[in-house]
């Protein structure tokens, strides 16, 4: 996955730092009609029944495939979970990479945090059950999805001045936990109390 710029003030860019990969290999014609089908049958069920009836079982029926196919294809429910929200992560990875300032290049590190971190904020409102889904569904999974590496490569660069620049990356990502989101929106905090919250931390 290719990383961020960083904008003017910062040292090189992630792509000296980690150079893009071959992109995986071209999916068959089937393959990638099967891949559609699923993930069409997944977001009709989680529009109907929300996260809980985002079973494998489910899906399988739905898509009136055998279960083994889903399991072989995404893994397990968070995996599942993580190819509903890749496109959605990718217009944002997309707009760190080339949209306008100050998200995109163009702009302060300091404003490009805090850019990264109310859009980050925008997409977790909209999907915070989906996050929540991928991020715990087993220990650690949080960490093994692609996408979580890419905000810490890019906020590992804004933060060239901090002590720990990666210590920092994963403190900032660590705010924005979904379940702990989920946790304090469950105890009555309103999304405005939390936004307000994470940007006031990141500035000092």
């Amino acid at each position: 996955m290719t990383a961020a710029d960083s904008g003017p003030a910062s040292g090189p860019d992630l792509l000296q730092i980690a150079p893009t990969p071959p992109g995986p290999p071209r999916e068959r014609a089937d393959a990638a009609r099967n891949r559609r089908l699923l993930l069409a049958a997944a977001w009709r069920l989680f529009e109907q029944h929300g996260v809980d009836g985002l079973t494998m079982d489910a899906v399988a029926k739905a898509a009136g495939v055998g279960k083994g196919t889903v399991f072989r294809r995404f893994g397990d429910k968070s995996g599942l979970v993580s190819a509903l929200l890749d496109e959605r992560e990718r217009e944002l990875q997309q707009g760190i990479l080339s949209g306008p300032a100050p998200l995109g290049p163009g702009a302060s590190d300091a404003e490009r945090v805090q850019a990264f971190v109310g859009a980050y904020l925008d997409y977790l409102q909209t999907h915070l059950e989906l996050s929540r889904v991928s991020e715990t569904v087993s220990p650690g999974a949080r960490y093994r999805i692609g996408a979580y590496w890419f905000w810490i490569k890019h906020l590992t660069i804004l933060s060239a001045d901090a002590y720990d620049p990666e210590f920092r990356a994963h403190a900032v990502l660590a705010l924005m936990d979904a379940d702990l989101v989920h946790s304090l929106l469950a105890r009555g905090w309103t999304w405005d109390r939390i936004r307000s919250g994470v940007e006031t931390e990141i500035s000092r």
